[in-house]
């Protein structure tokens, strides 16, 4: 029987020089080409991977491990102390003040820019005339650098040329210490922290505003509801995983806030405003006591990721 070209016959064509039946080894770069397809999902994250990894986890490792030695600079050398930095955290009562100076700050702003973004927001959400400006004009606190802020806020805090005490003396109220008085530290602080981010509350609520449904306001209107009603038995209601998102944002934003509390008072008078963070940094950086700055700021980061944990499933509760 005789047989046709490989063509004629269906059969793919052999090379020159390569024996029939012979299994022909793919190429170098069909190899890594196969490699890279079967494993984009890995490859692709890859990079982000490394940048956390590089970012976040490491600083926190090293920092764990500085939290467990006791560092002589002057020699430079270091001896393992154990928990004994935590043991003197937990029984510090500067410890505990800037604990709860820390919690007392973070209630307050969390409080204000909570309340004072929701109002912004209901403003906003009506149709009138300078609408678009108005929304400009209340975001521009967000947008503005918090250290050159808080040196302007320092300014209008003081007591003798502060503008603030001027505005005070026009109503007839007597001049106050702002800043400079123990008792009004935190507080003064909480107002340029709330009218530094409740703008970002605003601007979150608005849109959770703009995306509620029509139709249960048009059957709360037709039945005689009053304003008040409608916003504390639809509006709210409606509007809590979105509350629950911001309540989230601005709890983690006032627990570690550093630089308006610095840059304003440095954690005085004395200790007056003195928080966690602020606390930390002292121990480290002015007192040079590597360790247990670090075990401060340890115990500061479970505090920060209980809460966070705490809001997460808040925030799966609210949608579920």
């Amino acid at each position: 029987m005789r047989f046709g070209s490989p063509a004629e016959s269906g059969l793919p064509a052999v090379p020159p020089g390569v024996r029939p039946g012979a299994q022909r080894r793919p190429s170098p770069g069909a190899c890594a080409t196969g490699f890279v397809d079967r494993h984009l999902h890995v490859l692709f994250p890859l990079p982000a991977l490394c940048l956390v990894l590089g970012l976040i986890v490491y600083p926190l490792v090293y920092t764990l491990l500085l939290s467990f030695r006791s560092y002589d600079l002057a020699l430079r050398r270091y001896s393992l102390v154990g928990i004994s930095h935590y043991l003197t955290a937990l029984t510090n009562e500067r410890f505990w003040d800037a604990a709860g100076r820390t919690f007392y700050f973070t209630a307050l702003s969390v409080a204000g820019s909570i309340v004072l973004g929701m109002v912004m927001a209901l403003i906003l959400d009506r149709d009138f005339r300078g609408a678009r400006w108005a929304r400009t004009a209340f975001l521009l606190p967000m947008v503005a650098t918090p250290v050159a802020t808080s040196l302007v806020w320092m300014m209008m805090f003081n007591p003798t040329l502060g503008v603030l005490n001027y505005f005070l003396g026009l109503v007839g109220l007597p001049p106050s210490l702002w800043v400079a008085d123990p008792r009004l530290a935190i507080p003064s602080i909480v107002l340029v922290d709330v009218w530094h981010f409740a703008p970002f509350a605003m601007l979150v609520l608005l849109a959770g505003l703009r995306s509620l449904p029509l139709e249960p306001f048009e059957s709360a209107m037709i039945d005689g509801a009053s304003r008040w009603q409608i916003f504390w038995r639809i509006t709210l209601p409606l509007l809590q995983p979105v509350l629950v998102v911001v309540l989230m944002f601005r709890t983690i934003d006032a627990l570690k806030v550093f630089d308006l509390i610095w840059v304003i008072t440095a954690g005085g008078p004395g200790f007056g405003s003195e928080t966690l963070y602020v606390y930390a940094y002292n121990q480290a950086f002015k007192y040079l006591d590597i360790g247990y700055g670090s075990a401060v700021i340890v115990v500061f980061t479970l505090i920060v990721a209980g809460a966070s944990v705490v809001w997460i499933r808040a925030r799966e509760r609210s949608w579920a």
